[in-house]
Parts: structure tokens; sequence; C-alpha cells
């Protein structure tokens, strides 16, 4: 149950970042209604089909509404979501922290191996910003030097290895996403970045 909340919030909070993109574009509610989707659905479906099982908002059409409801919120409530200290990237980042967690948790409960979890973590996470992105001619934070996919990669990559030891899945997934929240978090606030590749002449 609580996996199943958290694949709903993931959902959400990336959709809201779909909509504050189109608000930012000025674009037509049906665009709006189509980023958030995108953003919300992107990673989830990348996951679904590379593990070869049924893509999960064809299964449920929850996840659907979900993200024509954030379209609608966002649409009448944008002006205000812009009023939070940057919004986007802190909506990203919980996105981030849920789904780096639901995307390693599916792919264990599939079966598949803890390296395979971990990338379907960090692709669940990342790749509906991305899409969102490139859409939108923005540069994406994936390309950044802070700390992004990095922190989708603790997050998913603690959450297998607290599985494997025992450790029950909601203790795992709380753990696991609050990790990912605290580095994207020091990376918003205060520019937290690793060492990045130096050439050598």
């Amino acid at each position: 149950m609580f996996l199943q909340v958290l694949d709903y919030l993931g959902v959400a909070i990336f959709a809201v970042t779909g909509g504050i993109v189109a608000s930012r574009k000025q674009l037509d509610f049906v665009a709006f209604l189509f980023f958030a989707t995108l953003t919300g659905i992107g990673g989830g479906t990348l996951r679904d089909l590379l593990l070869g099982v049924p893509v999960f908002w064809v299964e449920n059409e929850t996840y659907l509404l979900v993200c024509l409801v954030v379209s609608i919120v966002v649409w009448f409530f944008a002006d205000r979501i812009e009023q939070l200290s940057k919004p986007l990237r802190w909506a990203d980042a919980i996105g981030i922290s849920a789904y780096c967690v639901m995307g390693a948790a599916k792919a264990l409960a599939v079966g598949d191996t803890v390296l395979v979890a971990i990338l379907m973590g960090v692709s669940t996470a990342t790749f509906g910003g991305v899409l969102r992105d490139t859409l939108a001619r923005e540069p994406s934070s994936i390309v950044k030097a802070e700390i992004y996919v990095s922190a989708a990669f603790a997050g998913a990559g603690c959450y297998v290895v607290l599985v494997r030891l025992g450790v029950p899945d909601l203790a795992a997934a709380v753990v696991s996403a609050t990790l990912a929240l605290v580095l994207r978090g020091g990376a918003i606030q205060q520019g937290w970045t690793l060492p990045g590749y130096t050439r050598k002449n």
C-alpha cells in the first residue's frame, strides 16, 4: 500500500513540474495536460517497457486522472505556486525521491537483479524530467554539475541494499527516499556537486 501511495505521489509531483513548465511557456490547457501527463508517466513508462511488464497507466487509468487533476490545479494556481522558493526544482526533487524508490521496488518485485533494480530506480526518477526539459527546450538538470542523477542513484541503491539486508519495505523506502531528497535538496540550496571529469592535456 505504501509503495502504491509513493507511485501516485511520484506521478503527481512530476506532473506538477510539467504544469509549471507549461505555465512559464504560457501554453494553453491542452498543452498543460500534455506536459503534466508526459512528465508524470514518462519515467514509469520507460521502466515498465524495459522490465517487460504491463505499462502501469494502461492497467490503471487513475494515474491519468491524477495528471488531469494536477493540470487543472496548476492552471488555476500557477502564479501562487511560482511564489514559492524554487518550486520547479523542489517539486522535481520530491518526485525523484519517490520514483527512485518505486522504480527499484518494482524491478525487485518482478525478480530482477540488484543492478537492474538500481538502474530502473534511476531511469524512473529522471526520464520524465528529461522528456519535459527536452520538449520545452530548457537546459536539463541531468547535464548540470550539481547532484541530480546521483541523488536518484543513492536512493535506489540504498533501497535495494536495505531490502536485501532484510529491512522491512516501508522503513527501507522512507530512509532511501529521504536520502535522495537530502542529497538533491543540498544541491538546490547549497550547490552540492561531485567531482567532475577534468580533461588531461
